[in-house]
């Protein structure tokens, strides 16, 4: 799965690139900056969808035991970050010709950074955890337990009165117009690939380097 998903985002990410830069009409109010939302949106999408699915990851780990799951949440942790960074910096970019500002302490702004935080302290809690040769039972709870900032940062524009735009995209329908949106959905599943594939690259890497450190152990026992 890992070329597929890493060619096939490729080759949609093109498809996305081409149609939002050159086949989309500026938008009437934003102009050309509006653009900057076929990589914001999709990361923004990735930095929550990447905390549930390390949430799960540890969750199947606490529940089966099975040492893949705390594989896949190690490795997941690291891209999820990546595109939580990602949503950051393209939201600044893109806040400072619409609102005027770098950055504005707002809901969205603001919960969305502390995911970020999350993120980096999961990650060396994790690391923290291996190296004194722990269960990663405590890991995988905190990972359960950030799932509480996931319906902080979805509804907080709804639940305050923040500088950041409401929802754009619905399951009834969409307020961005349909010769402005066909490229965010190849987008979305360019990214969702590219993520997919980053994540197995990680777990082969990972599981490469725990045969060679087992092996390594026996080579010393004997």
């Amino acid at each position: 799965m890992t070329p597929i998903l890493f060619w096939g985002g490729v080759m949609a990410l093109a498809v996305a690139f081409w149609g939002g830069l050159t086949q989309v009409p500026p938008d009437y109010l934003q102009g050309d900056s509006f653009r900057i939302l076929y990589v914001h949106v999709p990361a923004a999408w990735l930095g929550l969808g990447g905390w549930s699915s390390l949430a799960i990851a540890c969750f199947a780990y606490l529940v089966w035991k099975h040492p893949l799951a705390f594989v896949a949440a190690r490795a997941i942790a690291p891209v999820g970050a990546l595109f939580a960074a990602l949503c950051l910096i393209t939201g600044s970019i893109w806040g400072r010709p619409t609102w005027g500002t770098w950055w504005e302490w707002d809901g969205r702004l603001t919960s969305m950074l502390i995911l970020f935080f999350v993120y980096l302290a999961w990650i060396a809690l994790a690391r923290a955890d291996s190296e004194r040769g722990g269960d990663g039972r405590v890991v995988a709870l905190f990972g359960i337990a950030g799932t509480v900032l996931l319906p902080i940062v979805r509804y907080s524009v709804v639940w305050w009165n923040t500088l950041h735009q409401g929802q754009s995209i619905g399951l009834t329908g969409s307020s961005i117009d349909a010769s402005m949106l066909w490229p965010l959905w190849w987008s979305i599943a360019g990214f969702s690939a590219l993520f997919g594939a980053l994540v197995l690259m990680r777990m082969r890497a990972m599981i490469a380097d725990n045969r060679v450190e087992a092996r390594m152990r026996r080579m010393a026992a004997a």
